[in-house]
């Protein structure tokens, strides 16, 4: 389906949750968030009545974000449902790596196909300092187990407050080399003050051919990261609340006031 700047959108991102087990510092402040309540939480059987009205007008590619998604009760059962879509040709998940020790087999076993983990440093106190808590073992261990899985490619997602030639970027890059990681650089953004940038390594952030649509962990689909525009799928049904999001993606990104890094997915 093509977009009134005819940019063709083929990608849907659903966030399933806004919970997170970090708390890193460019995304959610110490003392964590009002979370949702769990009857505005999205349920699987929405999600996938979102997803199959999207491939009906040309979704074929699927990531799964949150929040942290791994923290999401059953993630395993949604993944095989999404993965049963035959209509999907590329279906990834985010993850901060932390649960991904447990999860990578049954993951990649039930369908998923690719996934990226983020990772700012191999500096395990500057991990912790960073995710205010997080303990970079688990998410090494968790890389691991995503190799072993099979899970090809895996990527990095590595953000960087200035340039990737900073001390703890480059670490991370020659992690990525001699682990056959794919990184991607993405510099830090704010919502409110309309802050972004082209990803280092992906086309994330790239107005002009910008080819997604968003689904939020509460049910919106957003045809922009940096724009308050939404549309429930609960009040206007899936294919009406996708094809509205079709019709009023903006040609650029601005500033989004309502919605945070923590729920909308990234």
């Amino acid at each position: 389906m093509l977009d009134r700047f005819n940019r063709k959108i083929d990608y849907l991102r659903v966030s399933v949750t806004d919970k997170c087990n970090l708390r890193c510092r460019y995304c959610m402040p110490e003392e964590g968030v009002k979370l949702l309540a769990h009857s505005d939480i999205i349920s699987f059987e929405e999600i996938i009545e979102v997803i199959k009205a999207g491939c009906k007008s040309g979704i074929k590619k699927i990531r799964i974000t949150g929040g942290e998604p791994l923290v999401r009760k059953g993630i395993v059962n949604l993944v095989e449902m999404i993965g049963k879509l035959k209509d999907i040709k590329d279906f990834s998940l985010t993850t901060n790596g932390v649960l991904l020790e447990e999860f990578a087999l049954p993951l990649f076993n039930v369908g998923l196909k690719r996934i990226n983990i983020s990772l700012d440093t191999l500096d395990a106190e500057k991990y912790k300092l960073i995710t205010r808590g997080g303990d970079i073992t688990k998410v090494l261990k968790g890389i691991d187990s995503a190799k072993k899985a099979g899970f090809e490619p895996i990527k990095i997602n590595c953000v960087i407050e200035k340039s990737s030639d900073e001390k703890h970027a480059q670490m991370v890059a020659d992690f990525c080399r001699e682990n056959n990681l794919i990184i991607r650089y993405i510099h830090t953004m704010n919502l409110e003050d309309g802050i972004f940038s082209v990803v280092e390594g992906g086309n994330g952030g790239d107005c002009n051919i910008c080819n997604r649509l968003r689904l939020t962990a509460n049910g919106k689909i957003k045809p922009c990261l940096f724009n308050d525009i939404e549309f429930d799928v609960r009040i206007l049904g899936a294919e009406k609340a996708i094809m509205l999001a079709l019709q009023n993606k903006p040609q650029f990104g601005t500033k989004n006031y309502n919605s945070k890094f923590y729920n909308i997915g990234g």
